[in-house]
């Protein structure tokens, strides 16, 4: 999957598209924030320079985000530390981390 994105400067994340079925399937816009890149994938970036970070570890991030889609398809997409916590622990924190974990694992 290609990386799309674009830096949103208001909400200080990164804003991108993931596609669950495939390039022909549904365009779901998914977000990350700024803190999450820093915590989660040290990234050092500040503003749109995440884009960048986000590019580098997008074969995490989407994953995570179509296992949070899938969780919930009606809501928002914002990845936050309890995305990640595969890279922490072996403990998940919720139902939604063992769909994330399966996602990864797909």
């Amino acid at each position: 999957m290609e990386f799309e994105g674009i830096y949103c400067f208001d909400t200080a994340t990164v804003r991108f598209a993931v596609y669950p079925d495939g390039p022909e399937g549904a365009r779901i816009v998914a977000q990350i924030s700024e803190e999450t890149l820093h915590d989660e994938f040290g990234a050092r970036e500040v503003g749109h320079q995440l884009l960048d970070a986000c590019k580098r570890h997008f074969g995490v991030i989407a994953p995570a985000a179509i296992a949070r889609y899938r969780a919930s398809p009606r809501a928002p997409v914002t990845l936050t530390h309890e995305d990640f916590w595969v890279h922490r622990s072996s403990s998940p924190p919720s139902q939604h981390a063992d769909a994330t974990a399966d996602a990864m694992n797909a």
